[in-house]
């Protein structure tokens, strides 16, 4: 062994970082397998630590090999910080994936914060806590998770299906349902100013505008971007945006939610102002989170499938994680017709 003299006691990090000439960090991730580190210096680390009978960190790359039978999940950040945790589409979606992974004798680990965020060590598939990562969304920071998916092959990400991406995606086809909303709303209720109520910065809610537009367009007629608000995800700041919406006076018969839990919102602000929905005014949500069909009244939806979107996801990542090549999936859109647009 010429690069490293053999020290009084147990080899350790540090002497291969000493006989390598780089960090102790470098000499982590290149134990570790990590895509970070130039081939050629991830084999001469490789080559020390052997020659050394550096065995301890050897023998836990082969631990981290072995499969830990979990999950992890990771719920993204809103665009201004704040965590959707208990968004009830999550929560519908925790449940599906909870109940398949546990049919095949998985955990699920659930967490709020990006792995790129962190060292590379300290990722679940890295560390070795999970066998794979599903991304609840694809959040607004596409290139850090094009990125890490280009580093590891167990990533399954729920939402729209978007161009040059690395990634597998298993959701529903979200221009189609937008179009399917408004097109419910302009043919079926014959709404004749519909409203559209949603965050385009987020990857799905564009492509649910797209199909938005795409309705008119196939109508013949204009888009009247007037009529075109933005509002988040959240409860709260989608009631006040909805508030803020009906206080400008501006009229619609037909409004097309971005979500249901808009949708909800949006129809208490309306009936709080004194609008009948849906007599006065239309609403369609999406998803058909559990609690539209329970809310008063019933909200008229674009089904993602939940349940089985989440069954599908834990399908796939198991062929992943057993080498099996898979491919992006989208489910078929429906359209759930409830109350909330059913004019008698």
């Amino acid at each position: 062994m010429s690069d490293l003299k053999a020290p009084p006691g147990p080899v350790t990090m540090f002497d291969i970082a000493q006989a390598a000439g780089v960090s102790e960090s470098t000499v982590s991730r290149a134990l570790s397998g990590s895509p970070l580190i130039a081939k050629a210096t991830r084999d001469r680390i490789l080559k020390i630590a052997r020659e050394a009978n550096y065995t301890v960190n050897i023998n836990a790359r082969s631990l981290r090999q072995k499969r830990s039978r979990s999950i992890e999940v990771v719920i993204p950040l809103a665009s201004a910080g704040r965590q959707h945790m208990a968004d009830p589409f999550y929560l519908d979606m925790l449940g599906s994936l909870s109940d398949a992974l546990s049919e095949h004798g998985y955990d699920l680990l659930l967490t709020k914060r990006a792995p790129w965020l962190d060292s590379v060590e300290k990722n679940s598939i890295q560390s070795g806590r999970a066998d794979g990562i599903i991304f609840m969304g694809q959040g607004q920071d596409l290139e850090a998770l094009d990125t890490f998916a280009s580093m590891y092959r167990q990533i399954i990400v729920w939402g729209g299906h978007l161009p040059d991406h690395n990634y597998v995606v298993v959701g529903t086809d979200n221009v189609v349902g937008g179009q399917m909303a408004t097109e419910h709303l302009m043919n079926d209720v014959q709404c004749k100013r519909i409203a559209f109520i949603g965050d385009p910065a987020e990857p799905e809610i564009g492509l649910r505008l797209a199909g938005f537009r795409k309705a008119f367009e196939v109508q013949g007629a204009p888009v009247d971007e007037d009529l075109i608000f933005k509002a988040p995800f959240d409860g709260q700041d989608a009631r006040r945006a909805a508030e803020q919406i009906i206080a400008r006076g501006v009229t619609f018969d037909g409004i097309f939610c971005a979500s249901d839990v808009i949708a909800m919102n949006t129809v208490t602000a309306l009936r709080r102002a004194g609008y009948s929905v849906p007599h006065d005014i239309a609403v369609v949500g999406y998803d058909d989170i559990s609690m539209a069909s329970n809310f008063d009244p019933s909200i008229t939806t674009v089904s993602q499938q939940i349940e089985r979107g989440g069954k599908k996801m834990v399908e796939m990542m198991l062929d992943i994680i057993d080498g099996k090549t898979v491919d992006t999936t989208l489910l078929e859109s429906q359209l759930i017709v409830r109350e909330s647009s059913l004019r008698k």
